[in-house]
């Protein structure tokens, strides 16, 4: 069956004029406001073997990939979901022998199996930043300083920072509320629903305060400190208590500590960034572990900002200082005014005509068009 003149497959855009500009002047800022707090960019492939994307992140699953049979080495390749995994692949196999803590950046397409009723779209744009050797609290405060500069860079306004403690359940079922390893799993899906009847259902009803421990982080901190009355939680309430003293008050913070869908890998914190006129997620990152050959698991930390939605908020839009050329023009005023961040439009023929331009050059000068 053949498919209609131009049509895409699902999930797939052209970006036009001028939200394509837009969004390679904001990869631009965010990339280059990551670069200033030191971060080496590095730049992997769209695709590699699927075994490198895999298992490379310690509780990582081989979801989301898209996959292709390679005709030259008949290997089944997979294109990148998400670039985290392939940094992990570069920190511990080509520079494995570098100094730590390792800091590298990235940006470029990403592309999913399946779309979700926020993004409909299944290629995506994604920068980041991943501080690998360490997952301290220093380390945490750092890259979401440096996410905050990152989209401050991009002119997002509005912004709000969710905490979460993925492995919360793992810890709590492994020290004062046991939880049969085997339903471990369904207590995170039903408090990750909020399901407060699904809870009680399974048996987990001592879990049901954590419900409503999500909130300003200030209101969230003192119920999750009621809540865990033997103090097996007070290095994380602690480290997050010393993140939010850390991050300030210029942005709004939460935290929601049994938050766990999109933070499958990460460990003991995670965090979700929004911004004033989004309608979701402008970024994500947290802790997690990167998996060497050898089975040795290293710390690390790492964000990732999604420019794709930026965009959509109307973000990295600049007007235009257009000047029409006419025939015989003044090349060297031409290029001149190019230097001085002009974008000519030049007539090919005397009957074109200046469309989109606010200037037109007379002479050696721009001359506003009426």
């Amino acid at each position: 069956m053949t498919s209609a003149p131009g049509l895409l497959p699902e999930g797939l855009r052209d970006r036009l004029p001028p939200e394509a500009e837009a969004a390679s002047r904001l990869m631009h800022r965010v990339i280059v406001a990551i670069g200033r707090h030191g971060y080496d960019r590095v730049q992997p492939p769209l695709a590699e073997f699927e075994e490198s994307l895999v298992g490379r992140l310690k509780s990582s699953r081989a979801t989301d990939l898209l996959r292709i049979v390679d005709p030259v080495s008949q290997r089944m390749l997979a294109l990148r979901p998400d670039i985290t995994a392939q940094i992990g692949r570069i920190a511990v196999t080509r520079m494995g022998h570098s100094p730590r803590p390792l800091r590298l950046a990235y940006g470029g397409p990403v592309i999913k199996l399946r779309a979700t009723q926020l993004r409909p779209e299944r290629e995506l744009l994604q920068a980041g930043a991943e501080l690998i050797g360490t997952d301290s609290v220093a380390a945490v405060s750092e890259v979401i300083a440096v996410a905050l500069d990152a989209l401050r860079a991009a002119r997002v306004e509005d912004i709000t920072v969710d905490l979460t403690l993925p492995d919360l359940v793992e810890t709590l079922a492994a020290g004062p509320m046991p939880i049969a390893p085997d339903r471990i799993g369904e207590v995170r899906r039903l408090l990750d629903a909020k399901d407060a009847g699904g809870l009680a259902a399974a048996g987990a009803d001592s879990y049901l305060p954590l419900l409503s421990a999500a909130g300003p982080v200030d209101t969230a901190l003192a119920r999750l400190r009621a809540f865990d009355i033997l103090g097996t939680l007070d290095t994380r309430l602690a480290g997050v208590e010393r993140i939010a003293r850390a991050i300030g008050g210029d942005v709004r913070l939460t935290l929601d500590p049994t938050e766990r869908h999109g933070f499958e890998y990460q460990s003991w914190i995670g965090f979700s960034l929004f911004g004033g006129g989004g309608s979701g997620e402008i970024g994500r990152g947290g802790s997690y572990a990167i998996v060497h050959p050898d089975g040795r698991e290293e710390p690390a930390v790492g964000m990732s900002l999604f420019i794709d939605p930026l965009v959509d908020m109307g973000l990295g839009t600049e007007p235009a200082r257009r000047i029409f050329l006419p025939v015989g023009h003044d090349r060297a005023a031409a290029a001149r005014l190019r230097t001085e961040g002009w974008t000519t439009l030049a007539a090919l023929a005397e009957s074109d005509t200046p469309v989109g331009c606010t200037h037109i050059l007379e002479g050696d000068g721009p001359v506003p068009i009426p």
